[in-house]
């Protein structure tokens, strides 16, 4: 295992605070868009993320009051202008690879979003096991409306399953800004909470997270992604053998005593 509470990295701000890590974006000037070193570090810091034992949840955070305008038009968009394909297909490859870290990680993800959340700010947001926002987030998977195909990163994937194919189709072949009180009703959000409540909102919802069981909870963060590509009978049987492991665990120990004592479980995530 490792320690990430000490990370510091070169291109996005990182925070540890209890076992919740915080992510940012830095550059609120341009409302925190992406660059080739941004993508690439994010990647492996969720990469290593699932060998850290300091950190149970990470939550995504906004700056300035906006979450991330996508892939910066002049760092990122016009030099694939004049790459080739080989060199294109690495870079796809690499932000293909950034969403699996975070599927991957082990570890429940939270974004907070306000302001603008476009095109890559999307995604980040999408591959989140929870996401939460102001009434003023602006949301769109705007691939389309720079000539490209709405299948990017995981969207054709992943969206369709958060808010239903028909809704998932509309944004994906449009690019149109979906509303935050859409994504809340569509089930993209989790629920809508004024800027001045957001940050404190997405905190506490991590505490609670990493209060509980947290080895359980990546068993449940890797069967929630894993049985898509299941069959019911698959799933069934997977869950068994994850919730037999969880049953060898301290917690499971610890929280049974707790009852028959009528006391609140502490658990050590073990």
């Amino acid at each position: 295992m490792s320690a990430m509470a000490r990370l510091k990295p070169k291109h996005f701000l990182w925070e540890v605070e209890g076992k919740v890590a915080k992510i940012r974006l830095d550059r609120p000037e341009r409302k925190n868009p992406l660059t080739f070193d941004s993508y690439a570090e994010l990647r492996d810091t969720f990469r290593d993320l699932v060998y850290a034992d300091d950190v149970d949840a990470v939550v995504f955070l906004p700056n300035g009051g906006n979450f991330c305008s996508g892939g910066d038009v002049h760092d990122i968009i016009g030099p694939l202008v004049k790459m080739d394909m080989k060199q294109l297909l690495a870079f796809t490859r690499m932000t293909g690879d950034f969403v699996k870290a975070m599927l991957n990680c082990g570890k429940p993800i939270i974004s907070a979003v306000d302001g603008v959340a476009v095109g890559a700010g999307a995604i980040i947001a999408m591959a989140s096991d929870i996401r939460i926002a102001t009434p003023e987030a602006k949301t769109a998977f705007l691939f389309t409306r720079v000539g490209l195909a709405g299948c990017d990163m995981g969207a054709c994937a992943i969206l369709p399953r958060i808010i239903g194919q028909g809704r998932a189709a509309e944004l994906l072949y449009t690019g149109r800004t979906m509303s935050a009180t859409e994504g809340e009703r569509w089930g993209f959000y989790n629920r809508l909470v004024e800027p001045a409540a957001l940050e404190a909102d997405a905190l506490d919802m991590a505490a609670r997270i990493v209060s509980g069981p947290t080895f359980a909870h990546g068993i449940t963060k890797t069967q929630l992604n894993q049985e898509w590509s299941m069959g019911l009978d698959q799933a069934i049987e997977a869950e068994a053998q994850a919730q037999a492991i969880c049953m060898q665990t301290g917690d499971f120990e610890r929280a049974y005593k707790a009852f028959v004592a009528k006391e609140k479980p502490v658990f050590e995530g073990n």
